[in-house]
């Protein structure tokens, strides 16, 4: 049985994946924690083989934690929204197993657990793509997005063009605008069509 640690400050989710996780025969989710702090010392408590973060949560960030315990045997997997290089590169530095994007479909967490149980690091391919991109710092999935908005298309029409939620186009749009260093879309429209 592999034992899980859960750290993610929204209560929906970190209920939803708990029990998308204890549905799964050979996981078993024995701690949850809203925050990096209390990630670190149900780590510390429960010895679990596994801790999964999300990055962005209160007290401690789930990268600040993932640095805390950095030499402790059990494996931490970074799950979040942002592919972002500056993270991912923290989060490598921090000795992180994995670092998945929440935007993954649901079956392959329980498959990446055991793979990285198995010994394997797991990385989202976006995240491989933005460590070795050239001049144009977005993923394959951002670039999609900001192509979307160069044709005028509103967050609900890309959210359904794309088939994912208005809440993960925002966090998108917040993350191209973030690596364009823009202000606001007509910004980041021309950044983009600098660096295509």
């Amino acid at each position: 049985m592999i034992r899980i640690v859960l750290a993610e400050d929204q209560r929906m989710m970190l209920g939803a994946l708990g029990s998308l996780l204890d549905l799964e025969d050979d996981l078993e989710v024995v701690g949850m924690a809203s925050n990096g702090e209390e990630a670190i010392r149900l780590v510390e408590e429960l010895n679990p083989d596994v801790c999964i973060m999300d990055i962005e949560m209160p007290v401690k960030s789930g990268l600040d934690a993932a640095e805390a315990l950095k030499d402790h045997p059990c494996k931490t997997i970074i799950l979040t929204t942002f592919a972002r290089s500056g993270y991912f590169e923290r989060a490598r530095k921090a000795g992180v197993s994995g670092y998945l994007l929440k935007d993954s479909p649901s079956e392959e967490l329980g498959t990446s657990i055991r793979t990285i149980m198995d010994g394997r690091r797991i990385y989202a391919p976006e995240l491989v793509d933005l460590a070795y991109a050239g001049s144009n710092p977005l993923t394959e999935r951002e670039r999609q997005v900001m192509e979307l908005i160069t044709e005028g298309r509103s967050t609900k029409e890309i959210a359904k063009e794309l088939f994912i939620t208005t809440g993960t186009v925002r966090n998108y749009i917040s993350t191209i605008l973030d690596k364009l260093e823009a202000s606001n879309r007509i910004e980041a429209i021309a950044r983009y069509r600098e660096k295509s």
